[in-house]
């Protein structure tokens, strides 16, 4: 009997949980070297907020998805700039804790549903359906 193969949206949350360890693995590497520091921005700038934003219950419309990478960045500095400065505020800080928690945040993150994105759940058919809402009583020869 063969083993179950893992869907494709279990190994994007998979690969996600597993950049946070990654990034933070790549700490013990030497200072200014691109293998240590790349890893490291990426993770802190994208991750936390792909985390949040991506593991959708019913997947992504393609309007979604753009709304989706687009916000990533903003959360995920977010949450880096809240975790920071709760750390800061407790003087724990150190590029390890702070990797470390971001890492298990995401983690942790990822193996939940996403926040749910209104483009995510509207289509097309509504948007022209709520334009069509405004000042219809008035006609173009009437005078006011």
């Amino acid at each position: 009997m063969a083993p179950p193969r893992l869907t494709p949206r279990v190994q994007r949350r998979a690969a996600l949980a597993a950049s946070g360890w990654v990034a933070l693995a790549a700490t013990a590497l030497p200072g200014g070297s691109p293998l240590r520091w790349i890893p490291v921005l990426a993770f802190v700038c994208v991750a936390p907020g792909l985390a949040l934003l991506l593991p959708q219950p019913l997947g992504l419309r393609p309007g979604a998805r753009l709304e989706a990478l687009a916000l990533a960045a903003p959360v995920s500095l977010s949450v880096a700039t809240l975790t920071a400065t709760t750390l800061f505020l407790t003087k724990t800080f150190s590029l390890t804790v702070f990797l470390a928690v971001l890492a298990l945040f995401v983690s942790v993150a990822a193996t939940l549903p996403g926040v749910p994105l209104p483009a995510a759940t509207r289509g097309a058919v509504e948007r022209d359906g709520a334009r069509t809402s405004g000042f219809r009583g008035r006609r173009s020869g009437a005078s006011t």
